[in-house]
């Protein structure tokens, strides 16, 4: 297959296009609809044979879809500028003019230290304290660092033999709204993998002050154990 390129380089802009557009989740499936499943399905063998496609069929994910139109996506765009220039940059301005070299050190030391031991701590406590006293017949395995997904997937939770589900542990804070998180293009992949390797989903514990957050998600998961028997 051809090697090459569609994709419009933006320069130094790049990076605050796309730190802009996650932040404000505007590249979401519930925005622009699950893009990667569209195209798999639509299996073209041009660009333009794609555009047609998309526009005919894509549809925002959630409860309540609605179709993505040419019109759609400039809106996504202006919202975007909009958040960049109203937000992004006034902000960011103010970070410059205070930001030191001691809070340079400070952050790098903090980052590799403090905030790995924090996330340590509350893994452990996620899955030792709270799935593992859950379901007592669980193996639970922290992800080996060699598998493709490791970085996706924190913890393997083994039924039986080769069998085990996925879990991925993020942290909140009490007014984080998790219900509105969605995974990106690249995770869904990492996590198809991983079922495709495994059998099991993967599933995506909140931890709250090391506790789980998202407590329906045990219900979730003893099904999953059940369906792996």
């Amino acid at each position: 297959m051809a090697t090459y390129k569609y994709s419009q380089e933006f320069g130094k802009k790049e990076k605050v296009l796309n730190y802009a557009c996650q932040t404000y989740q505007l590249s979401r499936p519930n925005k622009v609809g699950a893009v990667m499943a569209l195209i798999r399905e639509c299996q073209p063998k041009t660009i333009d044979e794609w555009e047609k496609w998309y526009f005919e069929n894509a549809q925002t994910a959630g409860k309540n879809p609605f179709k993505i139109t040419k019109e759609s996506l400039v809106e996504l765009g202006e919202r975007l500028h909009e958040k960049i220039t109203e937000v992004v940059i006034p902000e960011w301005q103010e970070a410059f003019n205070h930001l030191t070299k001691e809070d340079c050190v400070n952050y790098i030391y903090n980052l590799t230290i403090n905030r790995t031991f924090d996330g340590y701590l509350r893994e452990k406590s996620v899955v030792n304290d709270g799935l593992a006293k859950i379901f007592p017949k669980i193996k639970f395995e922290e992800s080996p660092s060699e598998l493709d997904h490791a970085g996706d997937i924190d913890y393997l939770g083994y039924v039986s033999g080769k069998k085990a589900f996925g879990i991925q542990i993020k942290p909140v804070t009490a007014q984080s709204n998790f219900g509105n998180y969605s995974v990106s293009e690249r995770m869904r992949a990492s996590f198809d993998v991983f079922t495709r390797d495994f059998g099991g989903k993967v599933f995506i514990v909140y931890s709250l002050d090391g506790e789980i957050a998202n407590k329906e998600i045990v219900d979730e998961i003893s099904k999953e154990i059940e369906r792996l028997k």
